[in-house]
């Protein structure tokens, strides 16, 4: 594989092009390696790369001039991957495609970046990037780039297996390794390592590869090929999840609400809010949901549709239902809801408010890190949505499920649904 990287910096990459297995591929031949410095195609004396950037500003600018006659240099450049913020995350899938071209060029940007118009001038050239961090230039990413696709080269891995045994190859984490001694400082070796019995090695490596992914990188979870047997694991291994999920507890508010004229009043409780609200409540394992209304004709009705589904015929008939409904708790106003989350913790809840028209002051991931150390309350509203006076009560309030589109009308218990899941789902 031939690999043209175009830097103003080649020394950077001198002594790794020189030592562990990616030196050994380069003396091989199995990997080339050429360095391109755009200060050789530029025509003034001080041999510029760069530029002050239109429209002001501080830092400056690649210029184009030596960057594209030295991409337009090379006889064969196969694909042009230029590393940057905005580029496609790399991942496993990418590294295995690139590693099948013949010759692959890869283009380090410094300063503030490369003058856009790149992209123009060569409209097939891939964006790349290896993390939301800011480099000081693209050789430390190119060098990423250049070991992970090495990696994969035929050849390279002392054992042929190894690629497909790493982490990623199979869509999830490589399980834990261990070596001699058995026991080091008091620490052993799992005894079922030492056992001889290939199986149940393999069935080991296999549970703790699952458990290391859940535990460390759990997004990975939602595209790797999992069989029946796999989820059994996750299934019992998603401890610390569900402690998350206890802290996370949902109040639906009924007033002070909005009417369709802005108007602050009261709305009416339903059937399938307490229903199918309390039915996510119960699938993602969170600590409780509250019905707040101050209408104690309404709250009576609730009461009475819990008693059919929890000690009535209902119960009897759907005992997933009751063992669901059992969780709902009535209160007469949030502040009652929030004493209660309070005196069942011990703490006090961090309040969340939720509306599908305000900007949001509050993304799910920061309310998620919250809820890993304290209980949040997060509170939906009936109606037309929580009246102000409720949400400024609130420590902030949650981004709207769909906060950059023009229509935003979701029902509450399909809001509850998604707000759930983006607080507590398996990619959280």
């Amino acid at each position: 594989m031939l690999v043209h990287i175009v830097t103003i910096f080649p020394e950077f990459f001198a002594s790794v092009l020189r030592c562990g297995l990616l030196g050994k591929a380069v003396d091989q031949g199995l990997v080339r390696v050429r360095l391109i410095n755009p200060r050789d195609f530029t025509a003034d004396r001080h041999r510029s790369v760069d530029d002050r950037p239109y429209g002001g500003g501080p830092g400056m600018v690649m210029t184009l001039p030596p960057l594209v006659a030295a991409l337009r240099g090379l006889d064969t450049p196969g694909k042009i991957v230029v590393l940057c913020p905005k580029g496609r995350p790399l991942d496993h899938d990418m590294a295995l495609a690139l590693s099948s071209e013949g010759s692959v060029t890869l283009v380090c940007g410094r300063y503030e970046g490369i003058d856009a118009r790149l992209e123009d001038i060569f409209p097939a050239m891939i964006k790349v990037s290896v993390g939301n961090v800011v480099l000081g230039g693209g050789e430390t990413a190119a060098l990423y780039l250049l070991e992970a696709v090495s990696r994969l080269l035929p050849g390279f891995m002392g054992h042929e297996d190894s690629p497909e045994e790493e982490s990623f190859a199979q869509g999830i984490l490589e399980h834990p390794h261990f070596t001699r001694p058995e026991e080091f400082e008091g620490h052993k070796v799992p005894e079922i390592l030492l056992s001889g019995d290939h199986a149940r090695v393999a069935a080991w490596r296999r549970e703790a590869s699952l458990t290391e992914t859940l535990a460390y990188r759990p997004e990975l979870l939602f595209h790797a090929p999992l069989t029946p047997a796999d989820i059994a694991v996750l299934r019992c291994a998603d401890v610390s999840r569900r402690h998350i999920a206890k802290n996370c507890f949902l109040a639906l508010v009924h007033a002070p609400v909005l009417n369709k004229h802005g108007r602050v009043g009261a709305a009416s409780l339903t059937n399938l809010d307490i229903h199918d609200i309390i039915r996510v409540s119960r699938t993602y394992g969170i600590g409780g949901y509250y019905v707040c209304t101050p209408l104690q004709d309404q709250r009576r009705l609730g009461e009475r549709l819990l008693g059919h589904w929890t000690g009535g015929p209902g119960g009897k008939f759907n005992p997933d239902r009751a063992s669901a409904l059992g969780l709902v708790r009535f209160a007469d106003s949030l502040d009652e809801a929030v004493l209660d989350v309070q005196n069942r913790t011990g703490q006090e809840p961090m309040v969340v408010g939720t509306s599908a028209n305000a900007a949001g002051t509050l993304t799910f991931s920061r309310v998620r890190r919250d809820m890993e150390a304290k209980p949040v309350l997060v509170v939906l509203g009936t109606g037309h949505g929580l009246a102000p006076e409720v949400l400024d009560h609130c420590a902030g309030v949650l981004r709207p499920v769909r906060f950059f589109s023009g229509y935003n009308h979701l029902s509450v218990r399909c809001a509850a649904a998604i707000i759930v899941d983006r607080l507590l789902g398996d990619a959280g």
